[in-house]
């Protein structure tokens, strides 16, 4: 293969970005000809990487990273195509998060929270920024490991998806959303719309969501309640009508996000403002007052008010977030701020204090079976919550130096977070109580590579790295913690990556641990291990203000192995090892254990009977856990690819092609290979970097500073005394800074067919007036004569196809590049989508299965105190620690027609009970969660479009959550489900089923 031209914006070559096959290959060219292709050499070595010239070949040896992913020495652990997300059918990012969480989740510390977002290579402001984008506008996403957060100044607890998003798109969605239990009793629905749009440097996104969810109630789950809690007295109300499993709740949510390129063309970095609003409200049940009347007959009758004790939450949060992402020279430089405002305020009804009634009874004023007399109600607790948080972290990321393996990447970060709290309720004497936090952080993490392959350092050693960060947080009311990690990674091959990392961090409980606001409920079932039985007890939540410093320890080693089956497949194994001091958690069950350890926060009656706990947050000695987490992820394609479909198209000799939808200008598919020197990938931020060095304003007499141009292109500008040729360099501006320059426009295929009509009409002196004018000086001498050399080696390239000009010359579709140097977009600028839009071809399957096995979980509850082996049932939280846990995901995706499933098993465990009489071991029995989501892309039904053309661009989704109906299982020692263990404590909902239609414009 043949180089001819490949970046026309970077070099002074003109001619089109055009191989031919070896046959075709033009006579060797001395004199000008030479020089200019060995111009265009330095040139493409600058544009593509490290190369090695062989005649007239070029062979990349150097790490290719495509645009907008993340330079880091770790291997993604999955990597989503668009076609491959297309396949999920999801109508936001949230929705697809969720769908992968398998692939996503992480094995390390405590926190299952979403993993770390970057768009394009680069931090967000926050999550809102990219929660309801429309998946239809990822071109590519990747799941990397937990340490490449150290490298966007996170910590490593958690896994990094990286979405690149496309170059354009625009879209507005409305979806309506009906969700209903098949067991009935309940109603849920959404109802959203939104506006995105994606311009080069500029994208926005304005959503509006409101979500609202009926009550369930535990009379419409047929809850059975101990003796002595259901009246006697025929006509009183049953206390389960007003005892609510599933809370009522509406929410109303505004999100709108800017994103504006600062300068010219966006050169001068990314300014990205995020403002939202959401409103929330929420309604419980706790029962009635039910309270005990004797007659002065020593009969006696349980009676029930009319009168529910309800609790309503409501909650107004404001949030805005500023972020700015600029280049300095080699260097990213990120700054981001994020704020927010809520506030709470929870009323809870006060239960009646019946002793006057019971006394009047007891003396024979009424009939206990009677009509109750009047009782006023005892008014309403209220909690109020104010909580302003503020959070800000710069980065700046680069090379500081190179080794024989290649650069190091060094990151710097410093930032400051402060959060206020006041919280007030009048359940307590306290009064209010304010808490405030400053936080100044710093911290660096260095990457070193030891040996490389692709650089011949050590290569028999494979591709090894060493990674090392530390940190410090001085916070206002906790002072100085630190953290540090060490971890190596090494590539033997391709293939297979191993991984080891060490982290020591110290940690702070929040001020919502510290400082809440009490909340009483009344009526809450528990389930006392004491006495085997199931009471109504009253709860106390809020802050605490004695909890400790935590310290964490963590290790992690994997294994990474792209399986040589298949296109889409890899084996992940990795190991976590923790230990934690004075871990700040919320209150644990209460097993005999519990109460034995935390006495004072257990109240009982005179008999034994267990009737308040205070579950404000503890502070455990220590908590050890070990396990193994692996996975496997196979995936495929059905039918023919988007590929496929272009290589025969061009094999019929259709008109041309342009990349895949999505592609960068003038470049092939992200995920595609170059096909060829001609099909080299085009980096446009290395290319806005050289824009910027090149047309930045020179003071009078001064010279630029190209430092920031590859070697050849600088090589290019000098003169014979060494210094910049000001003839050269205001012919390269005249080309790359003018407004044309910035974008490589559109590929247009009629003015390539004229080049070809003319250059190959004939084999005689072709009439070169109509060709561009820089094609115009490549073909014609010095004196101004045509050079037929120079058109006999173009007409080689251009001329190779079938004469009649229906075809294009092979790697012209690849290179994407038109005569005048234009560079080939898709014809309507758009953004594949569902629906009536263009769509990717083809189909896709793929299955993930993740299994965890616990090692060990043990925890010392206080100093000097027996360790507790929650594998073992001396568990803290109500269903157990199973030794086992299988998450799946899955599903296929073909002619606008996807079928997902999402699963997830827990093997079985069981909590013991004391030992005493009357207490008994619980037995929480293995279950399983499936979910399933079948949906179809109704634009793609083009008879149904025709019918009725407002189904262009819509999808319908049928969903069943829950799908088997099954509820865990706990059982006592006799085989008996405890009142307070049934079916719909465990899951109130069950089967849920639903209906999901959304549109897009």
């Amino acid at each position: 293969m043949r180089l001819t031209y490949l970046l026309v914006l970077a070099t002074s070559v003109s001619t089109p970005a055009l191989a031919a096959g070896a046959g075709n290959a033009p006579p060797s060219a001395t004199g000008t000809q030479a020089s200019d292709e060995d111009e265009e050499r330095d040139d493409t070595k600058a544009a593509v990487g490290p190369a090695a010239l062989t005649g007239n070949e070029i062979i990349v040896t150097g790490k290719s990273v495509l645009p907008g992913s993340v330079d880091t020495p770790y291997a993604p652990i999955q990597t989503f195509e668009e076609e491959d997300i297309a396949a999920y059918g999801a109508s936001s990012i949230e929705e697809l998060l969720d769908a992968i969480s398998p692939q996503t989740g992480s094995g390390r510390g405590r926190d299952s929270g979403r993993p770390v977002i970057l768009v394009n290579g680069k931090r967000i402001t926050s999550w809102r920024e990219m929660r309801d984008i429309p998946p239809e506008a990822i071109k590519r996403m990747e799941v990397l490991p937990e340490e490449v957060a150290l490298q966007f100044g996170y910590p490593a607890d958690k896994r990094v998806v990286n979405m690149i998003l496309k170059d354009s798109f625009a879209a507005v969605t409305g979806s309506g959303e009906y969700n209903r239990p098949t067991r009935g009793g309940f109603d849920n629905y959404e109802l959203e719309s939104g506006i995105f749009k994606i311009a080069g440097p500029r994208r926005y996104n304005f959503t509006t969501k409101l979500t609202e969810t009926s009550m369930l109630t535990e009379d419409e789950r047929n809850v059975v309640r101990e003796d002595g809690e259901m009246p006697t007295v025929a006509g009183d109300p049953d206390p389960r009508r007003y005892r609510s499993l599933a809370d009522r709740e509406s929410e109303f949510e505004v999100n709108g996000t800017m994103t504006q390129g600062v300068g010219e063309g966006g050169l001068d970095g990314q300014l990205t403002a995020n403002v939202s609003y959401d409103r929330t409200v929420s309604n419980s049940l706790s029962g009635l007052d039910t309270f005990v009347l004797e007659s002065p007959d020593g009969a006696t009758a349980t009676r029930t008010y009319d009168d529910p004790l309800a609790t309503r939450v409501s909650a107004d949060t404001f949030s805005a977030g500023l972020g700015y992402n600029t280049q300095f020279g080699a260097w990213q430089f990120s700054v981001t701020g994020d704020g927010s405002y809520a506030d709470t305020e929870t009323r809870t009804d006060r239960n009646r204090d019946m002793s006057a009634l019971q006394d009047a009874a007891l003396a024979g004023d009424f009939a206990i079976d009677g009509v109750l007399p009047y009782l006023p109600g005892a008014g309403v607790d209220v909690a109020r919550n104010r909580a302003l948080t503020l959070s800000s972290l710069a980065t700046l990321a680069g090379s500081p130096f190179e080794l024989p393996a290649g650069p190091a990447n060094l990151t710097i970060k410093g930032g400051y977070d402060y959060s206020h709290t006041r919280s007030d309720d009048t359940a307590s004497d306290l009064g209010a109580i304010t808490l405030s936090r400053g936080d100044v952080s710093g911290g660096a993490n260095l990457t070193l590579p030891l040996t490389s392959r692709s650089g011949y350092f050590l290569d028999a050693i494979g591709d090894l790295s060493l990674n090392l960060g530390g940190g410090l947080n001085h916070l206002s009311d906790f002072g100085t913690l630190t953290n540090w990690t060490a971890g190596l990674s090494w590539s033997p091959s391709d293939a297979l990556t191993f991984q080891a990392t060490y982290l020591v961090e110290e940690a702070a409980p929040t001020l919502a641990q510290l400082g809440a606001p009490l909340v009483t409920k009344y009526n809450v079932s528990v389930y006392d291990f004491v006495n085997s039985t199931t009471a109504l007890v009253t709860t106390t939540s809020g802050g605490n203000p004695d909890l400790q410093k935590e310290k964490r320890r963590d290790w992690k080693i994997s294994a990474n192995w792209k399986l040589p089956i298949l296109d889409r497949s890899n084996l992940l194994v990795e190991y976590f090892h923790n230990r934690s001091n004075n871990v700040s958690e919320s209150f644990p069950t209460l097993t005999s254990a519990v109460e034995d350890a935390f006495p004072d926060r257990v109240t009982r009656d005179a008999y034994g009977n267990l009737v308040a706990i205070d579950r404000r947050a503890v502070t455990f000695d220590e908590v050890t856990s070990s396990s193994i987490r692996w996975g496997v992820n196979f995936g495929g394609r059905l039918g023919a690819s988007s590929a496929d479909e272009a290589s025969r198209g061009s094999g019929r000799g259709g008109a041309p092609r342009g990349p895949q939808a999505g592609a960068e200008p003038g470049l092939a598919p992200a995920g595609s290979a170059p096909s060829g020197p001609g099909g080299a990938m085009f980096d446009p931020e290395r290319f806005a970097a050289m824009r910027k060095a090149l047309c930045a304003p020179v003071a009078e007499g001064g010279e630029p500073d190209l430092s920031a141009l590859p070697e050849g292109m600088r090589a290019r500008l000098m003169g014979a005394d060494g210094k910049v040729d000001a003839a050269r360099l205001d012919r390269m501006k005249a080309r790359i800074c003018s407004a044309e320059g910035a974008t490589p426009p559109a590929f247009d295929p009629a003015r390539f067919a004229a080049i070809r009509a003319a250059l190959c009409k004939d084999e005689g002196v072709p009439d070169i007036s109509t060709l561009p004018e820089p094609m115009q000086a490549r073909l014609r001498k010095e004196d101004g004569s045509i050079d037929m050399e120079r058109v006999q080696a173009m007409r080689a390239r251009l001329c190779a196809t079938a004469a009649g000009g229906a075809g294009t010359p092979e790697g012209a579709p690849q290179a994407a590049q038109a005569a005048d140097g234009r560079s080939a977009r898709p014809a309507g600028g758009g953004a594949p989508s569902f629906g009536g839009r263009r769509g990717p071809s083809g189909g896709r399957w793929n299955v993930s299965i993740y299994h965890t096995y616990r090692l060990s979980q043990d925890v010392r509850i206080g100093p000097g105190s027996p360790v507790l082996d929650e594998l073992a049932g001396d568990a803290l939280t109500a269903g157990g620690v199973p030794r086992h846990e299988i998450e799946a995901e899955g599903g296929l995706f073909l002619n606008g027609i996807g079928l997902r499933f999402k699963t997830t098993w827990n093997g079985p465990a069981h909590v013991n009970g004391s030992g005493a009489p009357g207490s008994s071991d619980l037995r929480f029995g293995a279950y399983t969660v499936a979910n399933l989501r079948l949906f179809i892309d109704l634009g793609q039904r083009e008879s149904l479009v025709t019918k009725m053309p407002f189904l262009k661009g819509s999808r319908l989704s049928l969903t069943a959550d829950r799908i088997f109906d099954t509820r865990q299982k706990v059982t006592n020692s006799a085989g008996e489900i405890p009142i307070a263990y049934q079916g719909a404590y465990r899951e109130p909902l069950g089967r849920v089923v639903g209906i999901d239609f959304r549109k897009m414009f």
